[in-house]
């Protein structure tokens, strides 16, 4: 057995976001979200589950901060929700909701844990959504306006934002695909709701500076290690396709003021509408790049295959099968991912902002979770992380996901990804195994491999 020793500093933490735990959708002033609106729909999410209670965080805070401390974290990531701080999107804040955020935040501050504040995790107001959405060219300054009020507040304990959390599937999930809010099919909105999100970035990131904030600001994306299933030129074609919009739509924009050209040219004129300025506001300069990993896919080509023409499967360790969400676990992606991003883009430092495995646990009679597999898929990747290090990727903390079982978008609460079971019908939180051993990872800083 081999130990392989962190970085002194390496900040270990957890990660969640607003919808998926903290319930109370319609309480003390908080308004209706696009999420809110797209679950109370019959048939959107598995077995009709919503968000409305979720883990109860918003009243139950103190205790999953309590846990969070006994774990060892040194950061907690989590999200704000837009409509809870201003119900309407724009105009009125509600203090109440600001008031809750800045209790949690004093409330890790008091046992050692640092805050990691996401802006938004897709629970866009849907008051605005009502005026248009991210389509709308005035959602970007009114983005501006939420991120400026949530700075003013958390300013002088918050030393660590993201703008953005997954910015590819608010746009093409959401939007695309639609199985996520607000649930429109059509991919040419998708890409013009994409490019705005970057424009809404880069807006927040303006007010950022000019109000001399202290602290970092940079952005979370997801990428996923994507691999042509063959040297055959249309496989390869394909999957770099499959690539341009998984990751480089995103990382292109943000770090050289420009999207892919082979995917620009393959959209032709369902690409999204550039006006003078934009560019050279998405790609301000970034103190941290974010990334999100949770897979590898093998891409053909495939006549049949959607607009990209192309064939997604997801690639796994022959051992392990795929996971709760039918995905495949690949840790030499995390790796190549890493070393990808930070050869093209040279980033200044980055944190793994979410990676976790999604499962059906199993609790025994006392509700204990042995969850062994998530056990061994957290130490493959935090191996694959240290080889990344050792590569020269300048990565500066880890952020599994997630803290507490929770709400999994469109699949509902079968999916439990947490370090922390939630017992959804009394609400109780039960501390898993990988909760002891990623405590023990944390107190030595290392891992064995």
């Amino acid at each position: 057995m081999t130990l392989y020793k962190f970085p002194d500093g390496f900040l270990w933490g957890a990660a969640a976001s607003a919808y998926q735990i903290e319930g109370a959708w319609n309480e003390d002033g908080k308004g209706e979200s696009i999420w809110d609106r797209f679950t109370h729909r019959v048939g959107t999410v598995l077995n009709n589950e919503n968000g409305d209670v979720a883990c109860d965080h918003y009243h139950r805070y103190p205790e999953d901060v309590a846990l969070a401390a006994e774990m060892g974290i040194k950061a907690y990531r989590f999200s704000i929700s837009w409509p809870r701080v201003i119900p309407n999107g724009k105009g009125l804040v509600n203090e109440v909701g600001l008031d809750y955020y800045d209790c949690l935040v004093d409330e890790l501050i008091n046992v050692g844990i640092q805050p990691v504040v996401t802006l938004y995790h897709w629970d866009f107001p849907q008051a605005l959504q009502d005026q248009g959405g991210w389509e709308n060219p005035d959602s970007a300054d009114w983005f501006a306006d939420y991120a400026r009020v949530v700075f003013d507040r958390l300013k002088d304990r918050v030393q660590i934002w993201g703008t953005f959390n997954e910015p590819r599937v608010a746009a093409f999930i959401g939007y695309g695909a639609a199985v996520m809010a607000p649930g429109i099919p059509d991919f040419t909105r998708g890409f013009q709701v994409a490019h705005q999100l970057l424009v809404a970035h880069g807006r927040a990131l303006q007010v950022f500076r000019q109000g001399g904030y202290d602290g970092e600001i940079g952005i979370f994306i997801d990428s996923e290690n994507v691999i042509p299933s063959s040297d055959n030129q249309k496989d390869v074609l394909a999957a770099q396709r499959y690539y341009e919009m998984d990751t480089a739509f995103f990382a292109d924009a943000l770090f050289t003021g420009n999207y892919p050209s082979m995917l620009m040219d393959w959209l032709g004129e369902n690409a999204p509408k550039i006006h003078s300025d934009d560019m050279r506001m998405v790609s301000q300069p970034l103190d941290f790049l974010g990334v999100n990993y949770y897979r590898a896919t093998e891409v053909s080509f495939d006549q049949d295959g959607g607009f990209l023409k192309c064939r997604a499967l997801p690639k796994t360790l022959p051992m392990w099968g795929y996971t709760s969400v039918g995905w495949g676990v690949y840790p030499d992606g995390l790796e190549t991912v890493l070393t990808h991003l930070t050869n093209k883009y040279s980033p200044k430092k980055i944190f793994i902002s979410e990676s976790g495995c999604g499962t059906e646990d199993h609790p025994d009679e006392t509700g204990y979770v042995r969850d062994v597999e998530r056990i061994d898929y957290l130490r493959r990747h935090f191996l694959a992380a240290h080889h990344a290090i050792e590569k020269g990727v300048n990565l500066q903390g880890y952020f599994v996901w997630s803290l507490l079982d929770n709400f999994e978008w469109h699949h509902g609460y079968r999916p439990r990804f947490g370090l922390i079971r939630v017992d959804y019908s009394t609400q109780k939180r039960i501390p898993k195994m990988s909760f002891a051993w990623y405590r023990n990872v944390i107190d030595r800083n290392e891992v064995y491999d």
